[in-house]
Formats: structure tokens, C-alpha cells, sequence
């Protein structure tokens, strides 16, 4: 989902399993940036509830480098010697 500038969308985290995990995730576009956000529903002291958030650059999945089709073979015509 492509989000405009300066606008985002949050859902709630049905799949939650740890309380380690956030309770609310999404992504924000912050100045022409995209950026995942997640949430915590935290209480304080006081009783007040409250959102806990952090935000990081989507995650990237690495490229996988694929092996040559053949081994490199080195001739013996090919040595300088």
C-alpha cells in the first residue's frame, strides 16, 4: 500500500502472540519517507493510558546471490608461465 506524504494508516495486530509484539502496526509516509510504525497500549503509574511507539525503515529482504550456471575453469593454456 503506497501512502501519501505526511499521511499513514495503523491497523490493530491480530496476530500477536508475545507481549513483546505490538499491539497496533502500519505504515507512515513522513516528508516523501516511508517508515513502519508499531504501538504499544501502555497504562502509567498514574492509570492513564497511553501509546508507546517506535518507528524504523521497512524491512529489506536481502538479494540472494546465485551461483555461475558453470564453475570457473582455469586451463593450463590460460597461465602467463
Amino acid at each position: 500500500m503506497e501512502t501519501k506524504n505526511n499521511t499513514g494508516a495503523i491497523f490493530k495486530n491480530d496476530k500477536k502472540t508475545a507481549e513483546t509484539q505490538p499491539d497496533y502496526k502500519g505504515k507512515v509516509n513522513v516528508n516523501g519517507k516511508e517508515m513502519e510504525v508499531a504501538l504499544w497500549l501502555k497504562t502509567s503509574q498514574s492509570g492513564m493510558k497511553y501509546f508507546s511507539a517506535t518507528f524504523q525503515e521497512p524491512y529489506v529482504k536481502p538479494a540472494v546471490l546465485t551461483p555461475p550456471a558453470e564453475p570457473f575453469k582455469l586451463e593450463e593454456d590460460d597461465l602467463p608461465f
